[in-house]
């Protein structure tokens, strides 16, 4: 299956991201017939610009069911392949682009932010970090009406328990309804993508701040 719309969105990210001081390790698509769903998946090295945070992954989510309405919503794309089908004609869903962001922690450094100490005390501090910078990351983001979790791996055996993966991840959803051409799309896709990197070096600031504080 193919996505046109979805394709020019992918065009339109990789030339922005080109033409900035941006290191990106992978720059990869999917697509699920089974599920209509298709996507793109960005990671960018950052581990030279602060102390604990050594990627950051972006992913943007699409369907077949937001091109079709798309495509119906946007100038000159009455040839588009998704409307020449007639079972789809018929969706009346909002044209939303999905964007998840992980800030994915380096395993090796963030440990220095945990004392030599007792195991529990360990994990203790880890969960005090990661909720001062939980409640600094809703502030900046709260005009985003937004969900933002925590992931973490904690490995152990007989002498005790380590986090080994620690990623915070944020969902972000963004409205095309009211856009009327493919160059609006563009235009707003590149202004989204421009907020998301700003926010993303905040939240990174954020995050080295809280850690060193801990160490």
């Amino acid at each position: 299956m193919t996505y046109p719309i979805f394709n020019s969105f992918i065009n339109q990210i990789e030339n922005e991201l080109n033409s900035k001081d941006i290191k990106i390790t992978s720059l990869k698509t999917w697509n699920e017939d089974r599920i209509n769903a298709t996507g793109l998946q960005i990671n960018i090295d950052v581990s030279s610009q602060n102390n604990f945070i050594k990627e950051v992954s972006i992913n943007f989510d699409w369907d077949r069911f937001r091109e079709t309405v798309l495509a119906q919503q946007l100038k000159g794309l009455q040839e588009h392949p998704m409307l020449q089908e007639k079972n789809l004609k018929s969706i009346t869903i909002q044209p939303k682009i999905d964007v998840e962001i992980s800030w994915i922690f380096d395993e090796k450094k963030h440990q220095i932010a945990l004392p030599d100490d007792s195991e529990k005390k360990r994990l203790d501090a880890a969960s005090e970090w990661m909720q001062e910078i939980s409640k600094q990351v809703n502030e900046l983001l709260s005009d985003d009406n937004i969900i933002t979790r925590w992931h973490i791996e904690v490995e152990g055996n007989h002498k005790g328990k380590r986090l080994t993966s620690v990623s915070l991840i944020s969902y972000f959803q963004y409205s095309l309804t009211d856009l009327k051409s493919l160059n609006e799309v563009h235009d707003f896709i590149n202004e989204q993508l421009h907020d998301l990197l700003i926010k993303s070096k905040k939240v990174r600031q954020i995050s080295d701040n809280t850690l060193e504080v801990a160490a």
